[in-house]
């Protein structure tokens, strides 16, 4: 514990903390959190927060051995994960409906708000980088002033809603939906690229 505490590094905590901030980007998801909600499917922001918490510190431990059992690379990850965000995009942007929640609840707080917004591909993906080149104890406590964050957008989010109105929302939405976009353009050719090159060698 005091080798661990030892290794505290104030700037690398802030380096670490934006980095997954810009990943998980909550306010960026705050149009999906609002539509989900719109359509009568309950988001639940505790029970949110602990399950991407918890999804993303297990994969931070074992994440790696997960792909390697299913001899799954983490560049075929992140392309599989880019596909989810293209299409949550589309949504956002063309006003049309392609996830479609079948399942006996009405409950949109795992999917999609968990998995694939806060606790996806690009967040696992993220983590495991970070892993390689910083100290496990700076990874953790930028992960846990992200969750804080991401608590406290989610709790209030309905008056984020009334403060823009229905048409700032909307324009909001739009706008995300399109940076959202270009987000899975970039994951899916970044990773594609070394995915090709790997074939190549």
């Amino acid at each position: 514990m005091l080798e661990m505490l030892s290794r505290f590094d104030i700037l690398e905590v802030v380096r670490c903390t934006i980095s997954l901030l810009i990943v998980i980007d909550i306010i960026g998801s705050l149009p999906i959190i609002l539509d989900l909600r719109a359509k009568g499917m309950e988001v639940n922001a505790t029970k949110a927060t602990v399950l991407a918490t918890l999804f993303m510190l297990g994969f931070f431990y074992v994440g790696h051995l997960i792909l390697q059992l299913f001899s799954v690379d983490i560049q075929s990850f992140a392309v599989a994960g880019a596909f989810i965000l293209f299409f949550m995009a589309l949504e956002m942007i063309l006003d049309i409906e392609i996830f479609k929640n079948t399942g006996p609840t009405k409950d949109a707080t795992l999917v999609p708000l968990v998995f694939p917004l806060l606790a996806g591909s690009a967040s696992f993906t993220t983590l495991l980088a970070l892993r390689a080149e910083a100290w496990d104890i700076n990874i953790l406590i930028a992960l846990f002033l992200n969750m804080i964050w991401v608590y406290v957008v989610l709790h209030m989010a309905d008056r984020v809603e009334r403060f823009f109105g229905k048409s700032g929302i909307y324009v909001i939405r739009k706008f995300f939906g399109i940076i959202l976009l270009a987000i899975a353009v970039r994951m899916f050719t970044a990773n594609l690229s070394l995915l090709i090159d790997q074939l190549s060698k």
